[in-house]
């Protein structure tokens, strides 16, 4: 795990105003306040992996003015990325994930306070990775974006959640989707729009009442699913970890960046609600 850890100052002295007289937050301010501001400035979001979801989304918190952002992903930047990752160009390729996404926060935010884990998450990881990123957020996690596609995984964490109460958001996936305009923020026993039995969202709503889990935020497609072309062989949920061993789906450049925003205006809108 590495940190970097700095004194955020006051919101509106993140950065230097313009010529115009505005700074990096004055938009920020007109939308959501001084106070609001100052929340966001106060959060940590955690944002397990850095792919075409949690890139974007990580990209949005950051410009969004959270000043506390955990980001885990093992991965390095590979040239498929580049049509839907905020972190791949043909210069960052075979760099580390989090190492490319902790120098795009910097530059949004110098002030941001960052903590990057180098590995993957898996079920069995979740309790000590939890216990590590509590640590370097000083024992606090405001909201916590999962963005990763193994099932094992995704179950381990919204039990955590619900176990302790944590606010989580979770990625159902695009892949092999093209529609933007059908996704939706829900809970994940309301996705029963899909009638194909191995999608993400249907086994995930099965598992879920199985283990007790009675409630998770999702963001969901509700497109009719289409049949692509898919590489590597085997089905489109798998339950490893290992990226190797998971097959390729089609992903069409924009609906990635746009569901990674979508949470980020979840997230920053429920951290502000209240202010």
């Amino acid at each position: 795990m590495a940190r970097e850890q700095q004194q955020p100052p006051h919101p509106q002295e993140q950065a230097s105003e313009d010529s115009l007289g505005e700074s990096a937050t004055s938009r920020l301010e007109l939308v959501w306040g001084a106070p609001g501001l100052a929340r966001l400035a106060a959060s940590t979001v955690m944002v397990l992996d850095c792919g075409g979801v949690g890139s974007n989304c990580i990209e949005a918190l950051a410009r969004g003015g959270v000043g506390h952002l955990i980001l885990v992903d093992g991965d390095v930047v590979a040239s498929s990325n580049i049509n839907r990752q905020a972190i791949a160009f043909p210069a960052t390729v075979g760099r580390r994930k989090v190492e490319v996404m902790a120098e795009m926060i910097r530059a949004i935010n110098p002030a941001a306070e960052i903590a990057t884990f180098d590995r993957f998450v898996c079920a069995e990881d979740a309790e000590p990775l939890f216990s590590e990123a509590l640590r370097a957020a000083g024992g606090r996690i405001d909201f916590v974006v999962d963005a990763i596609d193994t099932v094992s995984t995704k179950l381990a964490i919204a039990e955590r959640a619900q176990r302790t109460a944590m606010p989580l958001v979770a990625s159902m996936g695009g892949a092999n989707k093209l529609d933007p305009e059908k996704l939706r923020i829900c809970d994940i026993y309301e996705t029963t729009h899909d009638p194909l039995a191995r999608t993400l969202a249907r086994i995930m709503r099965k598992e879920c009442h199985k283990r007790g889990i009675r409630r998770l935020t999702v963001l969901s497609s509700f497109e009719e699913p289409r049949a692509l072309p898919v590489t590597g062989g085997g089905d489109a949920v798998q339950n490893t970890s290992r990226p190797s061993a998971r097959p390729t789906l089609g992903t069409a450049s924009y609906l990635p960046p746009i569901m990674g925003q979508m949470i980020a205006g979840h997230v920053i809108r429920t951290l502000v609600q209240d202010v």
